[in-house]
């Protein structure tokens, strides 16, 4: 049975710009040459050309890896890290004789690692799979061959398919409109997901498809559509249909992109002409980047500094090896008889030392590898991993509206997060709540409207102006329902009292223009009877909602007519009132402004406007600017305090100029000529004159909870934002004022393509010439905004960039991106209007090559998935990563270094202080946890001190923590270490009676001993560096230690096969000996005491921020003044970047 269609308003009829007018433009020439050469078999996806031309199919993967690639690009990643190409060379190696210790020994912990962190990128990247199977088996229905829609999957459709879509339903391909359950072919969609905009976008089909509305009408049906190849443009669309031997032009209009969603309407048929991944919505992303950070990189660098540490420790070795070698054989004479070099193998032969010193330097770069520390990456894999549980768990970022949790879709980025240079965000929906509510108004002159924005409130805040002390922005009526879209509180005027106010006539007239003029759709809720509006843009949903309140409910509209329950002046009772609906001259951003014309039931012609400011003061007739002044002045505080404003206005028509304006207004729109946007524009223009002001409206597009204070956090932690939208230019300057992101006492420099030169070159349509000309206007706005940035560089005078998408396009060309990033790192904001995913994805791109700083986009949207993939980070904390790094560094170079200098003592020959399986578990076991624990739980101040000081966030971005000066600090730390451990331990040990019975130190008891002084100093270092204890690190450390000893005990007891060197020496030799405890404890002590007199000395002389903020902690000063040292380096920096900036420009 076909379903019944909505026989209620015929839009085609009713609207009077060009949305409702296919008509060939200068592009539909180009159909069939390079870039528009795609052609579409309506209804006939297995037409023998259309299986030639072999279109994509629906399926979409965002995956990283496949099953077939997963094993080779994941072991690709992994050795990308040059230690783990070091381990892997070494690993081989170690199954020849040169190698000094166990094959086994060296290949296990590599397999861990390697196989730790290719787990965790598989568990990642599987998630992400799962939301692709998720999405590409949606169901949806397509027309099939037994003349049916059956339901299918998303990936199973072709192009040329029929599909249809019902209400509240995503799209699952790019698709052509070809009908829908309104009679004339219309239907809302909402493009939230690809362009940010809540407000509901009008398609509409050609008229030649508009009839086809079931599945019988399809049975005859064949078309074929040629238009443009896949492309990335959201705002554009060429192609033409071929139907019954005639073509009709097709544009955006008729485009339904995937990812959009059908609103308002109960179904539509379209054709699929873009597929999978050649829809405009996949075309604007990238591909999952394999993204490293700036620390990970760095580690690299440092890892290559130890490597080189270790060929040359290797080469002094084997140098020494050679000659003490050469010196074994000499003249036939034997010095060290007891090698036997009359009788060695070619490692240790007197004969040839050269070879064998070259033997002996590969021998040692396997030895001396415990300088590289294997088990840094695995475990800040494991740091990350936890990191982001914590993420996933946090209370404070739980929405408890929508029911959702923090959720970290990777890790690999944790460490770049204290370190953020600029935040590129989205506006709808990140910044603001997507909610338009009606707070303010004025009306004759008079200001209506007792509510504080949140934008006034932080003013308030900042000025120290006394606040109200009701916690809301306005308080109504107690136990009064609030309304959703209406904010507004005035006793003067609600509840009917504005009958009581001395200009009521003109409070009834501008609510009534907000109750008709508009394009809202009522649908009223069957079950409770509540009316439900529908509407194009939010803004007008929120003035129909408010003139309901006030007591003009529009209820009804149909065809010709809107019907209102109005509250009557003279009965005080509501009455059912009807206006003819005669004209509706659109919204548009050219024209910023909207109108109806109707016939009240008294036979008298209204012009009912409202639009921006700018617009509509020079059209305000001689006696219509009574309230002139006092609305300016209204105006000009409501947008202070962040609202959204617009003037309310209207006139009388006489019957005989209505009559020859609509003559003439009705041949200009059926007109299909070139000039028929000019025509109907200058007719619309005729009419919307000499208008008598109402006031005006003041709606706040409602912010995230905390905006305002958020954006001043960031701004004093000198953190930079970039907001990058696709709303209008005039919604996104709104919400730059709004969030503080723009201030009053700022100069704005707009770069825009709107002015009436390129207008009229787009009408002539050369392409060329218009491509030639915009890129001069931007190059000569670029340039005219670095003078007015030039001439006030005395003053403190700050600049906020704004520019739209078109703009945008010639900016981030080669030949002048460069000066437009000039431009814009010199402005204290910047806001990109109208911006493509793709374009976000290159300013992105411009800003992270240029600056070499770290970037994180924020972003709510798929509109937004290219720009956080081509930032370096997309959310957000402060961690202690480059203390957990260098401490790795520190800890296996005061190891590694030990084997050096037993070696030494050794005469280089090769010979390990520690047994194969101390070695291997000295990094996997004994000293990583506690590592962990502090990369996870250590705090150096509070969450609230790191809110209330965010200056703290400075040592993130000035890299304190993990500069070049704190890394060859630990190094030289661990040198340090080496030594005393070394020298104290032989010094002490090797010449004195260990056991009861008089025997000296071995081999075996040295080297337990070392390791045992190794293993307490460098987790004993780690316990001094920790901030913010908990039990957890306690555990960590002390278990730690705890388990070596265990370890020595079970290992010791394993046959001497087995355990080797390890043969029950802790029990029965170092254990009984009161100098091996006394050893431990001394040298542990002398290991300790460098830094922690290093740490001392610089918490008293050269704090860091976060010592400061300690020792104020400490001493009980509470503050929220900049600590001294804080306010003059801070103003140092803002002089040093002030003079950089200075000298870029003058180069």
């Amino acid at each position: 049975m076909p379903e019944e269609r909505r026989k209620m308003i015929h839009f085609r009829k009713l609207y009077s710009f060009a949305c409702f007018h296919s008509k060939y433009e200068h592009s539909h020439s180009q159909i069939g040459q390079k870039g528009y050469s795609r052609v579409v078999y309506c209804n006939d996806p297995y037409h023998s050309e259309a299986v030639e031309l072999n279109y994509r199919g629906n399926y979409v993967s965002t995956t990283k890896y496949s099953a077939a690639n997963f094993i080779p690009k994941s072991l690709f990643e992994q050795f990308r890290r040059v230690a783990n190409i070091y381990f892997l060379v070494v690993a081989c190696v170690s199954f020849s004789p040169l190698a000094p210790f166990s094959s086994l020994s060296i290949l296990a912990p590599l397999i861990v690692v390697i196989g730790a962190t290719m787990a965790k990128e598989g568990v990642e990247d599987w998630r992400r799979r799962k939301q692709d199977i998720e999405e590409n088996n949606r169901k949806v229905k397509v027309y099939g061959s037994n003349y049916m829609f059956h339901e299918t999957n998303w990936k199973e459709l072709r192009v040329g398919d029929i599909v249809k879509v019902r209400k509240d339903e995503y799209f699952p391909a790019d698709l052509v409109l070809l009908s829908s359950s309104h009679e004339d072919g219309v239907c809302y969609v909402e493009t939230m997901n690809l362009d940010g905009e809540t407000n509901l976008k009008l398609k509409h089909a050609l008229e030649v498809t508009s009839h086809l509305h079931d599945e019988n009408s399809f049975k005859k049906f064949t078309a074929v559509i040629k238009c443009e190849d896949p492309n990335e443009k959201l705002y554009s669309f060429v192609g033409n249909l071929s139907c019954d031997g005639k073509e009709y032009p097709l544009s955006i209009q008729q485009l339904l992109l995937r990812g959009s969603k059908l609103k308002n309407t109960e179904y539509v048929f379209g054709v699929v002409i873009f597929a999978g991944h050649d829809t405009k919505v996949v075309q604007n992303a990238t591909d999952p980047p394999s993204k490293r950070s700036k620390i990970e990189k760095k580690m690299d660098k440092i890892v290559y500094i130890l490597f080189s540490t270790l060929v040359l420790i290797a080469f002094v070795g084997s140098l020494f090896f050679g000659i003490e070698t050469k010196k074994d054989f000499s003249d036939g004479n034997l010095r060290r008889w007891y090698l036997h070099p009359d009788d060695a193998t070619v490692f240790y032969d007197p004969k040839r030392p050269s070879l064998s010193a070259f033997l002996h330097f590969l021998t040692a770069l396997m030895l001396y590898g415990y300088l590289i520390p294997i088990s840094l990456y695995v475990s800040v894999e494991i740091v990350k991993v936890l990191q982001s549980s914590f993420i996933n768990q946090d209370r404070h970022m739980y929405d408890e509206e929508t029911d959702k949790p923090a959720h970290a879709r990777t890790s690999n980025l944790n460490e770049e997060l204290g370190q953020v240079d600029t935040i590129l965000s989205d506006k709808t929906g990140t910044l603001t709540r997507n909610s338009m509510e009606f707070v303010k108004c004025s009306i004759a002159g008079t200001a209506y409207g007792c509510g504080m924005t949140e934008v006034e409130r932080s003013l308030a805040r900042r000025r120290g102006d006394p606040l109200p002390e009701t916690g809301d922005d306005v308080q109504g009526h107690e136990g009064e329902k609030s309304v959703r879209g209406f904010n507004f509180r005035d006793e003067r005027i609600m509840h009917g009292q504005w009958l009581n106010e001395p200009h009521w006539d003109i409070i009834q007239k501008f609510f009534r223009v907000l109750a008709i003029c508009h394009t809202v759709i009522p649908e009223k809720n069957e079950e409770s009877g509540e009316i439900m509006y529908r509407a194009e843009s939010p803004d007008e949903a929120a003035f129909v909602i408010a003139a309901k309140e006030i007591g003009f409910e529009f209820f009804r509209v149909t065809q010709t007519s809107i019907s209102l329950r109005e509250l009557d002046y003279e009965t005080g009772e509501k009455v059912v009132r009807k206006y003819k609906r005669l004209h509706v001259l659109e919204f548009s951003s050219s024209r910023k402004r909207m109108s109806v014309i109707v016939r009240n039931a008294e036979n008298q012609l209204f012009l009912l406007c409202k639009g921006a400011d700018s617009v509509m003061f020079q059209r305000l007739s001689k006696n219509g600017r009574q309230f002139e002044t006092q609305t300016k002045d209204h105006i000009k505080k409501y947008a202070e305090a962040g609202l959204r404003t617009m003037i309310i206005a209207y006139r009388e028509l006489g019957e005989a100029e209505y009559k020859a304006w609509d003559v003439e207004f009705s041949k200009a729109k059926t007109s299909v000529t070139t000039e028929h946007d000019v025509s109907v524009d200058e007719l619309a223009d005729k009419i919307e004159r000499d208008l008598i002001l109402l006031g005006a409206t003041a709606v706040e597009d409602k912010l995230q909870k905390g905006v305002p204070e958020c954006i001043d956090k960031l701004s004093q932690a000198r953190i930079k934002l970039w907001v990058l939208t696709g709303d209008k230019m005039e919604t996104a300057i709104n919400i730059g004022y709004a969030c503080g992101l723009l201030r009053e006492d700022m100069k704005q420099i707009v770069i825009t393509l709107d002015s009436p030169d390129i207008d009229a070159l787009e009408k002539q349509g050369d392409k060329e010439a218009i491509a030639k000309a915009s890129l001069e206007s931007i190059k000569k706005q670029i340039r005219e905004g670095m003078c007015q940035i030039k001439s006030a560089k005395e003053s403190d005078v700050k600049f906020g960039l704004i520019i739209d998408g078109k703009s945008l396009d010639f900016s981030l060309k080669k030949d002048i991106d460069k000066s437009f990033f000039e431009l814009a790192i010199n402005c204290a904001s910047v806001i990109c209007c109208r911006s493509s995913p793709k374009q976000k994805a290159l300013v992105t791109r411009l800003l992270k090559g240029e600056t070499g700083k770290t970037t994180l986009a924020i972003g709510d949207g798929a509109n937004d998935v290219s720009m956080l993939q081509e930032a370096d980070i997309g959310v957000g904390i402060s961690g202690v990563e480059g203390m957990q790094i260098c401490y790795f560094f520190y800890k296996n170079i005061a190891f590694g270094f030990t084997l050096f200098l037993f070696e030494a003592h050794a005469s280089f020959s090769g010979q390990t202080a520690y047994n194969d399986w101390y070695m291997s578990f000295y990094n996997v076991f004994f000293t990583s946890l506690p590592v962990i624990a502090l990369g996870v739980f250590d705090q150096d101040v509070s969450a609230q001190l790191c809110v209330k000081y965010p200056f703290l966030y400075l040592e993130g971005v000035e890299n304190i923590l993990f500069g070049w000066s704190c890394i060859l600090g630990w190094m030289f730390n661990g040198f340090l270490t080496s030594i005393i451990i070394f020298f104290w331990t032989t010094k002490s040990m090797i010449k004195q009676a260990f056991q009861r019975d008089g025997q000296v130190v071995d081999y075996e008891v040295l080297g337990v001993t070392m390791y045992t002084c190794v293993v307490w100093a460098v987790n004993c270092q780690m316990a001094i560096s920790i901030n913010y204890f908990t039990w957890i690190q306690h555990f960590f450390v002390w278990g730690s230690i705890a388990l070596w000893y265990t370890f020595l005990v079970i290992y010791g007891y394993l046959p001497p096969e087995m355990s080797t060197t390890a043969y029950r020496v802790f029990v029965e030799a170092c254990a009984p000996s009161v100098l091996y405890w006394l050893i431990t404890l001394l040298v542990v002590i002398c290991t300790l005491l460098p830094n922690f007199t290093f740490r001392a000395f610089q918490t008293r002389f050269r704090p860091m921020y976060h010592d400061m903020i300690q020792i104020n902690e400490f001493e009980g000063v509470e503050t929220d003044e900049l600590p001294r040292r804080v306010r003059k380096k801070l103003h140092l920096m803002e002089r040093l970047m002030q003079k950089d900036r200075l000298m870029q420009r003058n180069s």
